[in-house]
């Protein structure tokens, strides 16, 4: 944040004298994918006003700043998210930006810890598969093959259909930005809760090179490795790579060693290609993979009748059933394969009237296997899990108008994808006695049940800016789209030893063959926007906005339960939006303060349930859902050498209308009505984040710095029966490093960190378990560490 473009934070970290006027211009429109121009709405709004204080200190020499990684004042944040580069402080929606350095210095290089940040966000991560992103209380539908995200994510203007594809390790990551609320007149997909927007550092013309090392607690190891190079006048090309390794932190009984951690390891290649002004070729390949035993849940409780206490005890098995040990008693372990990859290529071309067409074409696969142990220490179930084979396909075609009193972007948009899945079990010569089961029905059986989703999502989409007098803008964006989906869900016959009378018909009824025939799903959702802005002074913008989105409906690919084929089909989620805000940067550039009240309504909310049958999580459209509240954002420089941030969040998320919800356990019906009440999954009511950075020059090459952040959550719902044994505690964590770092040519930075700094036991997610009980996804541990870099 505290940086003005890419090549203003490289000079700073190595304390080169500051780069050119035409080299910081180019820089901040190279950030663009697509940019028209770089323009700031409001008051004597230009061809280059955003970027306007950057230019004004290059002309003006060599920045004394410029060997040192923290100003005096706040510095202009250029972002693209409006298809032109400009002020991230000039944007008339609620955003959060955040560069490198802050996701270094707060150790968050995976997804998974980004809501230690990010206002309104929450992330439910067990591994790649079962992952979601929450914004405001909404998108958290984890597990779901045959539904998108209500959060978009997209990396480098790439479209990541799957919140798995997200959870590898941040490489050479230059910035992130979050954008609350529906997002789909601009962006790739159509999204109704937000969407988090990450860039990679582009090739520059410069001999780079950065070596990384980490090491910490639990066996944890690090390294990355970044090389930049021109290969000729017109093309310069980079690599990227890192491998992670570490032991885990829950401590596995059975036989004594550590779970919940492994291997991952990737690469991300690229190539840009500019023969001239007027026409840039930008090429990315990526590989990453992961090899471990992520996905351990710990049991929490056993509910409201204890009965599956009582089961473990009858097969002879010895859960631990105290979540404060960290600990698990698993026979078999669990186990995560993840293969994924892909190849993007972005074109823009400038044309003689200024404008611009972008295309950016993308292809990108994702393999998934499981291996998931029963929680006990006998052999009930060996295997039981669903992995899934990905495969999409985008390609956008942009065009931008040239600067004017009314700036437009249109475009169209394309996406195709084929995956398939397989839903298994292996059940071990003690599934029928755990279960109360005639023998034979389930001992020794081994299920599959493979489905296939094709998908065609076509869009056309525009926006236009008018920037109607010096100070005022309105906005207006529309976007159509349609999709088409067909899917088949398949269950074999079940295999193992043969059996006839009660006990057949117990198999049948789980494990029973299943053909759903070919089922589809055809559907048209637009989505709008229209916003104003108001520079009530040059340094302070009013807007106010309202916004519709839709995300189509989904498909649930397994057997259904009690509620029959028509229980695959997933209706739509419609979501209307109002947003009013304010942005400012005050006294002098020290203190930008920016606040805003936000109102959702959704109809259709897509969400997870349990089938306690099945035994099962499914799609469901929870019914209407309100969200709304309140979010501020600060940062502050009241000296030099200090920057405080801090984001704090106010909720009121609740069901309107949602009669026939799955009952808690420990209530006795068919059915629930959870309408009026503070029942969404996962969905706080209150959060925090608040950070500080302080820097103290030791000598003219060496400084040293100190990084606190303090993160805290209120307690919430666990899972859509709104079990009061599913409640997640409220808990606040803090992470401190310090460290010294040199300038010059070879800089070194050499960091002590500490995650978890208090060792606080806290739960980041809750799932249903066997005969009502619950199972938790548990927080790391205290983990202590240090990391080097130099450059080279």
């Amino acid at each position: 944040m505290f940086y003005a473009s890419a090549a203003q934070h490289k000079t700073r970290r190595h304390g080169a004298p500051a780069v050119s006027r035409t080299t910081i211009a180019a820089a901040a429109m190279m950030m663009c994918a697509g940019c028209v121009w770089a323009q700031e709405s409001g008051p004597n709004a230009g061809p280059n006003a955003a970027v306007a204080p950057v230019l004004a200190a290059a002309d003006a020499g060599p920045d004394p700043a410029a060997t040192q990684p923290l100003s005096d004042t706040i510095q202009t944040v250029l972002v693209s998210t409006r298809r032109r580069v400009e002020s991230a402080q000039s944007v008339p929606t609620p955003m959060t930006v955040l560069n490198d350095d802050e996701l270094e210095a707060n150790r968050v290089y995976r997804a998974q810890d980004l809501q230690q940040l990010l206002p309104s966000t929450t992330i439910n991560y067990v591994h790649a598969r079962q992952m979601s992103f929450a914004v405001r209380g909404l998108g958290n539908n984890p597990a779901s093959d045959g539904l998108e995200g209500s959060v978009g994510l997209y990396l480098d203007n790439v479209y990541l259909a799957r919140p798995g594809m997200a959870a590898f390790d941040a490489l050479d990551i230059e910035q992130l930005e979050l954008l609350r609320g529906p997002q789909g007149t601009l962006f790739g997909k159509n999204t109704t809760a937000g969407v988090v927007n990450i860039s990679s550092r582009k090739p520059t013309h410069n001999d780079e090179s950065q070596a990384e090392l980490s090491a910490g607690s639990f066996g944890y190891v690090q390294g990355k490795l970044v090389l930049n190079r021109p290969v000729t006048d017109d093309l310069a090309a980079r690599l990227s790579v890192y491998r992670t390794q570490d032991d885990g932190y829950i401590r596995n009984r059975y036989n004594g060693t550590r779970v919940q951690g492994g291997l991952r390891q990737g690469l991300r290649a690229q190539a840009l290609y500019e023969p001239g002004k007027d026409f840039s070729l930008r090429v990315i390949a990526d590989y990453n993979e992961e090899d471990s035993n992520n996905g351990t849940l710990i049991f929490y409780n056993a509910g409201a009748t204890g009965k599956y206490l009582a089961q473990a005890a009858l097969v002879g098995g010895h859960p631990v059933t105290d979540p404060e040990d960290r600990a698990v008693a698993l026979d078999n372990g669990s186990h995560v394969n993840v293969h994924q990859g892909g190849v993007s290529a972005e074109a823009n071309w400038n044309l003689a009237n200024a404008s611009r067409i972008t295309s950016i074409s993308a292809w990108r696969t994702w393999n998934f296997v499981p291996h998931n142990d029963d929680g006990l220490d006998v052999p009930v179930t060996l295997n039981v899990g669903q992995s899934a084979k990905h495969r999409q396909f985008t390609q956008e075609l942009r065009w931008g108008s040239s600067p004017g009193a009314v700036d437009t972007v249109a475009g169209a948009y394309y996406y195709y994808q084929e995956l398939e899945n397989n839903a298994f079990t292996v059940n071990g010569p003690l599934a029928d006695r755990f279960n109360g089961n005639p023998v034979g029905a389930w001992n020794d059986v081994t299920s599959n049940s493979p489905g296939t989703l094709r998908v065609n999502s076509y869009a056309l989409f525009g926006q236009a800016t008018w920037h109607a007098t010096d100070r005022w803008d309105l906005t207006a964006g529309l976007r159509g789209t349609y999709e088409d989906k067909r899917v088949r869900v398949i269950r074999y016959a079940p295999v193992g030893p043969t059996v006839s009378g009660p006990a057949l018909t117990v198999r049948n009824a789980r494990y029973g063959a299943y053909d759903s025939g070919p089922l589809a799903l055809h559907q048209s959702s637009p989505s709008a926007l229209l916003s104003a802005g108001f520079k009530a002074w040059d340094d302070v913008l009013l807007y106010a906005s309202l916004s519709h989105g839709e995300k189509s409906g989904g498909i649930n690919l397994q057997v259904p339960g009690a509620a029959g084929a028509a229980s695959l089909l997933v209706g739509a989620e419609r979501a209307n939006a109002a947003e009013l805000g304010v942005k400012s940067t005050l006294l002098n550039r020290r203190l930008q303060l920016n606040a805003n009240l936000f109102a959702t309504v959704v109809h259709g909310y897509q969400s997870n349930a349990y089938d306690p049958t099945t035994r099962t999580s499914y799609l469901t459209n929870a019914g209407d859902v309100r969200t709304r509240g309140i979010e501020l954002e600060a940062l502050a420089i009241p000296v030099r050498t200090l920057h405080i941030q801090a984001n704090v969040s106010f909720n009121d998320p609740r069901y309107l209308a949602y009669k026939n919800a799955p009952c808690a356990p420990e209530v006795n019906a068919v059915s629930c009505d959870l309408s009026g009440r503070d029942a969404l999954v996962n969905a706080p009511r209150r959060t925090a984040n608040i950070g500080a950075r302080w820097e103290h020059p030791l000598d003219d090459t060496w400084r040293a710095y100190v990084n606190g952040n303090v993160s805290y959550r209120s307690s919430t719902y666990g899972t859509l029966d709104a079990s009061k044994y599913s409640r997640i505690p409220a808990y606040g964590l803090a992470n401190l490093s310090a460290g010294v770092r040199s300038n010059g040519e070879h800089a070194w930075d050499v960091q002590l960190w500490a995650r978890n700094l208090f060792d606080r036991q806290y739960y980041t997610s809750m799932w249903n378990g066997t005969f009502g009980s619950y199972n938790a996804v548990i927080g790391t541990p205290r983990t202590i560490g240090a990391t080097a870099r130099v450059d080279f």
